[in-house]
């Protein structure tokens, strides 16, 4: 029982690092271009973890094997393109909305991990998987020429969901081995990567202070969290520790509103409700 109460703290404390990636995100994409910052941010995840890998040595960690080669390949490759899809997303809608829509990735993830895995879903879960995906739709939906029509930003940040939902099974199948070495390599991998797909795209930018906050917020928002994700995923399994992370959207969202100050649309409060409401019954 300590070691589920522990594993809950710790997707708990996950979420909450995570959710500062969005409305501090959408505060550097003034100056750094969008997949420029996705792979200054997976970078800072890598580097940061790199040296607390150094700096913890005395811990007893399994390394990562060749038995693990496909899902870290997949891992590396889904995380170059899920912060490219978010980050581009991000800067078509408000900060707020874009947190919410975050949530979409428990859909994602139990999902395929029941497809996948065999993970177990309960009626309760699926009661909440359904909500959220109601509630994903509503932020999703825009006002158009003949109607209501599906936000191409929306629709972008629902497919970082659903990489990420494929993401979070994979590091699943490595949850045992050293959480230190698959963040970095996670980090280095996926943000080389993304910054190699920045400089094909023609993105360039070369401002050291910005950088340095965009390293650092990787650091804290993806290194640590997912760090912590890894350390939950060992006692919870992928869906339940994503149910966990639901917290992340609303802990963002509210900072969003906070440092933006702009007044949603209702639509956003009808799906906030509902994504509420879905939140609680994955959980």
């Amino acid at each position: 029982m300590g070691k589920k109460r522990r594993a809950t703290g710790y997707a708990v404390l996950a979420a909450a690092l995570y959710a500062l990636s969005t409305p501090l995100s959408k505060l550097l994409m003034g100056q750094i271009p969008a997949t420029m910052l996705a792979g200054f941010l997976y970078l800072g995840a890598g580097l940061g973890m790199w040296l607390l890998g150094r700096w913890g040595k005395g811990e007893k960690e399994q390394p990562l094997t060749a038995r693990e080669l496909p899902y870290t390949v997949a891992m590396v490759v889904l995380d170059i393109a899920a912060p490219i899809l978010l980050l581009v997303g991000l800067r078509q809608c408000s900060a707020a909305h874009v947190s919410l829509l975050n949530n979409f990735e428990i859909v994602a993830t139990s999902l395929l991990a029941w497809l996948i895995f065999h993970e177990r879903i309960t009626p309760r879960l699926w009661l909440g998987i359904g909500l959220v995906t109601l509630a994903s739709v509503l932020l999703s939906l825009e006002p158009g020429g003949g109607g209501w029509e599906f936000s191409p930003g929306s629709l972008l940040v629902l497919g970082a969901c659903l990489c990420w939902g494929l993401e979070n099974n994979c590091t699943r199948m490595m949850s045992a081995k050293n959480p230190v070495q698959i963040v970095t390599i996670k980090g280095f991998g996926s943000g080389l990567g993304a910054l190699v797909v920045a400089m094909v795209m023609g993105e360039r930018f070369f401002q050291l202070s910005y950088i340095l906050l965009a390293l650092v917020l990787g650091f804290v928002a993806y290194g640590l969290s997912i760090y912590f994700y890894v350390y939950a995923q060992r006692e919870l399994g992928a869906a339940r520790t994503s149910a966990f992370y639901a917290l992340a959207p609303f802990i963002g969202a509210a900072l969003s509103l906070v440092l933006f100050g702009v007044v949603p649309a209702p639509l956003f409060w009808v799906a906030l409700a509902v994504m509420l409401l879905g939140s609680y019954f994955s959980l």
